[in-house]
């Protein structure tokens, strides 16, 4: 029994040494390791290690790592990371929740995080939200989302704009509304991501510029259909 004890105790060990090498390469094979064969002991190890980690694809191994062990042992810890962690902690606690799927990773998400000051706290909680959201709450969550339009930088705003987007029909109105803003960079966004929410694999950039020239034109409480659909050929946006 002792044995097994201190055998246990040496393979935490080489698991934390082993997740510290100076190699990335190192690191993911030990990530890959530690997903491979999974052990409850791991769970704190890979949580610890993905709020300092500065590898992006090693991160993305430690989340599918702590995806192999059991969600009952995960959520918790992850949920208490995604609270109170530091910035990175939290961002990459709330992106493996949403990797999860577990509905009680929903309890992550709130209003502070949605509009958290850091921008990838933010961005992963706007995509854990919209694949964690309970079935008739997509409204409200659109709502929230909507508040944030206009913010960060182009990456930011595609990431926002692709969530509200995946959560369909019910962003319409908001959308609508968020497009009469009398600012213009919420505007902006706002029309851009009404046209992906009309066609997904419209490139970003494209709309983006397409929604500039309209908030140009317009520049008025209303938006008028003529001055949005020109440009799309004769596909008519939504709202017109």
């Amino acid at each position: 029994m002792r044995m097994a004890s201190m055998d246990r105790a040496g393979s935490d060990a080489r698991l934390r040494a082993a997740l510290q090498a100076e190699s990335s390469s190192a690191r993911l094979h030990s990530a890959l390791v530690a997903g491979t064969n999974p052990d409850p002991r791991f769970i704190e190890i890979l949580v610890n290690r993905c709020a300092v980690e500065p590898d992006f694809f090693v991160r993305d191994m430690l989340t599918w790592a702590l995806t192999r062990h059991s969600s009952s042992q995960t959520i918790p810890r992850l949920l208490d990371e995604a609270r109170v962690g530091a910035p990175q902690a939290r961002s990459q606690a709330l992106h493996t929740l949403s990797k999860i799927g577990d509905p009680r990773g929903w309890s992550a998400i709130s209003t502070a995080v949605l509009r958290d000051r850091n921008d990838e706290v933010a961005r992963s909680a706007w995509r854990a939200a919209v694949s964690l959201v309970p079935a008739g709450q997509q409204a409200e969550l659109a709502e929230e989302l909507c508040t944030q339009l206009g913010r960060g930088d182009r990456d930011m705003q595609r990431s926002l704009s692709r969530a509200i987007a995946s959560l369909g029909d019910v962003a319409r109105p908001l959308l609508g509304e968020h497009a009469a803003h009398e600012d213009a960079g919420i505007r902006t966004h706002a029309i851009a991501t009404e046209r992906l929410l009309h066609d997904p694999e419209e490139d970003f950039e494209f709309a983006i510029a397409e929604a500039k020239r309209v908030a140009a034109l317009t520049n008025a409480p209303t938006l008028g259909g003529e001055d949005l659909n020109r440009g799309r050929g004769s596909r008519p946006l939504p709202w017109t």
